[in-house]
């Protein structure tokens, strides 16, 4: 089964927008694919709803939760330091390589720029949604 790292930005536009996002968190909902998570990138989810999209505490908090009841939740062991314009970004990497991800799953341009970290290809909802067609 192909293993997936989603990027706080695909969580926060599938919530938002649907579109291919949302296409992808849906392969995980029915089993096709696994989607891990970490504390950082929920807690970076959160953050982003209740600022910039104007969610309440509640409608967060069930998001969490329903995001938890899906994903496989990891906790990484080593710190990662690869990308030095938005740090916050070398989170994503460390749940990426914690979980054995095949993939790393985002819309950001740094993560992007690196195409692939530690085994792990970097590709847009797109792209992968295009990929993961083809093995069906």
């Amino acid at each position: 089964m192909i293993r997936v790292t989603a990027d706080s930005n695909i969580y926060i536009s599938a919530l938002n927008f649907g579109g291919p996002p949302d296409e992808l968190l849906t392969l995980a909902r029915a089993g096709w694919i696994v989607v891990a998570v970490s504390d950082p990138i929920l807690d970076e989810i959160s953050h982003v709803l209740r600022d910039k999209f104007a969610w309440t505490e509640d409608a967060i908090q069930l998001a969490r939760s329903n995001i938890l009841d899906w994903a496989q939740h990891v906790v990484p062991a080593e710190r990662v330091n690869a990308i030095d314009e938005d740090p916050t970004d070398n989170r994503i990497l460390e749940c990426a390589v914690a979980s054995l991800s095949d993939y790393l799953v985002t819309g950001d341009k740094h993560l992007l720029r690196i195409g692939e970290f530690a085994g792990v290809k970097v590709v847009t909802p797109s792209d992968f949604l295009r990929f993961e067609a083809k093995l069906r």
